[in-house]
């Protein structure tokens, strides 16, 4: 497909896991306190291909569920939201991802996972649908599926064929330090494949973790240690307080929208999803600082609405709501 057809189709695929989170229906309590639990479908790449897609963006989703009613329930959520399904794969063996999230009282979260292994785990590189990448105009993933064998071999060739075929590679680590066998394990896996992305989105503990410890607030700091020659834009998040952006020409800082935060689950990737959608349909959105501010806004609106409710996907704006807020932000 040759580049100019990639940038009318705008096509965002989103590679990794698709899981069901258990979140609590109380917040401040703990997993064992905890009286019920909500059923949130989860996973950081599918919300970002939902987010997409419930803004009218093109998306779709790579990954591998159990072939359990979990997992008919996640496909069934990705068709019900216009989210391109084709590259998702079923396994008769293994179940799909459990997460049980603990909401603490200021929204913030502590998770249990239970994945040993689960579906998500075992996807091999016999199973990727190379042309869905090759149509892609961005080719989004995290770092989870680079723990575990298959699945981490999938993941280096999916992107392979993603920077072969002209993709924008973007790369949102989300660490999820219990999943990892070590910190050190954590830390070398996420910086495996650092070198190979255009943008990378990470947030504050990310940074400190990354850098053993120094200061994520120092430009210097993100700058000598997590930028790279080939990096178009380095994102930092901020959560309420909004963004950092650094790219070869300029950096700066976009403000947060101010709302009253319930649950933190999936703003990171509503954040993601909203700067992809727009630089889905304009490419060349990071040579423009007046044209990235705004996107970045746009994409701050949409974490924040996110935090609004509980869950990730419902919680999930469509356009018209980020411009409410925003709108309102303004007045």
């Amino acid at each position: 497909m040759a580049a100019s057809d990639k940038k009318t189709t705008g096509l965002v695929v989103c590679f990794g896991e698709m899981l069901i989170d258990f979140v609590p229906t109380s917040a401040g309590v703990s997993l064992a306190e905890a009286s019920a639990f909500k059923k949130a479908p989860g996973g950081a790449p599918a919300n970002v291909a939902v987010g997409i897609a419930r803004l009218g963006g093109s998306s779709a989703f790579m990954g591998k569920v159990g072939d359990d009613e979990f997992g008919h329930m996640l496909a069934d959520i990705l068709k019900q939201n216009k989210v391109d399904y084709s590259g998702v794969r079923f396994d008769k063996h293994a179940r799909t991802a459990l997460a049980f999230v603990t909401l603490r009282a200021d929204g913030e979260r502590e998770f249990m996972f239970y994945r040993n292994p689960s579906a998500d785990m075992l996807l091999r590189d016999s199973e990727l649908d190379a042309n869905l990448i090759k149509k892609a105009a961005i080719f989004h993933y995290g770092s989870i599926s680079l723990i575990d064998e298959p699945c981490r071999s999938a993941h280096l060739a999916a992107m392979d064929i993603a920077k072969k075929s002209g993709c924008i590679l973007s790369y949102d680590p989300n660490l999820r330090l219990p999943l990892w066998p070590s910190a050190d394990a954590a830390r070398k896996g996420i910086m495996s494949i650092w070198n190979e992305a255009d943008i990378i989105k990470i947030s504050e503990e990310e940074i400190e973790f990354l850098t053993g410890g120094e200061d994520p607030y120092n430009d210097n700091v993100v700058l000598k240690n997590l930028y790279h020659p080939k990096l178009k834009l380095l994102l930092v998040t901020e959560g309420p307080a909004g963004c950092r952006y650094y790219t070869k020409e300029f950096k700066g800082k976009v403000g947060g929208v101010k709302v009253e935060a319930v649950d933190t689950t999936g703003a990171g990737d509503a954040f993601v999803g909203g700067l992809l959608n727009i630089l889905a349909s304009d490419p060349n959105i990071f040579k423009d600082e007046k044209k990235l501010r705004e996107a970045l806004q746009f994409a701050n609106a949409c974490g924040a609405i996110t935090v609004t409710e509980r869950g990730a996907i419902p919680a999930l704006p469509t356009t018209e709501a980020v411009k409410q807020i925003l709108n309102k932000a303004k007045a």
